[in-house]
């Protein structure tokens, strides 16, 4: 007599939706590896172009403030120079998101500044966004779901395997706690030298360029670094080394 067909251990399904998720977050976020499997942060903050168009309009609305202390014309200013790299994109043919998303933020930063007559309001969406970013990440940590772990994870091919393990989780945890101050150092600076009007209004600006795209490179390499995995061997690779050379040639 045969004995009945033994069930197959039930695996845990994997939460394809979330993995699906990270993967269009990540891409959207332009989070890039180098040829080596380190993450590249220059090429993942926009690069060069990305970073400009993400700190020229606020530059040239302050250079124009500055000189004519005009409102509307300097906030036309900061549009135009914003307009001008979604054209330069068209004539490059490159995906226009980012571009795009810059106007619509110069836009509503702008009409909100002409709306109160305060130049100091142009800056002010940027808080709520920032503060919204803190909120989503402290909630992802609290769920056992790190926002450092979504992203890093799949560049690390890891996909969402590290949620398995404490410690990697314990890592990304902290990872995402990184970047989460970094957000919060950019409110604790700049929220007083916004409540102070147009006195601050200079040193706001200026702190907003170096606080913005330098400052998310710093912030997110130092939490790549912090959420490398340990190697159980010292030769054996990890998700961020491709593996050696065999040293006998074969």
């Amino acid at each position: 007599m045969t004995s009945p067909p033994q069930p197959e251990p039930s695996k845990q399904p994997e939460p394809s939706a979330v993995k699906g998720l990270a993967e269009g977050y990540a891409a959207k976020a332009g989070l890039h590896r180098t040829h080596d499997g380190r993450i590249d942060v220059l090429k993942s903050a926009g690069g060069i172009q990305g970073i400009a168009e993400s700190i020229v309009p606020g530059l040239v609305f302050l250079i124009a403030f500055t000189i004519t202390r005009d409102l509307t014309p300097s906030l036309v200013a900061a549009l135009a120079s914003a307009a001008v790299f979604t054209v330069v994109r068209l004539v490059q043919r490159r995906p226009l998101t980012q571009a795009l998303a810059g106007v619509v933020g110069v836009g509503i930063s702008a009409w909100l500044a002409n709306t109160t007559g305060k130049a100091e309001d142009f800056y002010l969406p940027g808080f709520f966004t920032n503060t919204a970013y803190i909120l989503a990440m402290v909630i992802s940590i609290a769920i056992k779901w790190p926002v450092a772990g979504l992203l890093f994870g799949i560049i690390r091919n890891e996909g969402l395997d590290w949620r398995k393990d404490p410690a990697r989780l314990k890592a990304y945890r902290l990872g995402t706690w990184i970047i989460v101050a970094v957000l919060v150092l950019r409110l604790i600076v700049q929220v007083p030298l916004y409540l102070m009007g147009a006195d601050g209004l200079a040193a706001l600006a200026t702190t907003r360029l170096i606080m913005g795209a330098p400052l998310y490179i710093l912030g997110v390499w130092i939490a790549w670094l912090v959420t490398r995995p340990v190697p159980a061997d010292a030769d054996a690779p990890t998700p961020d080394q491709p593996p050696k050379p065999s040293s006998s040639g074969a």
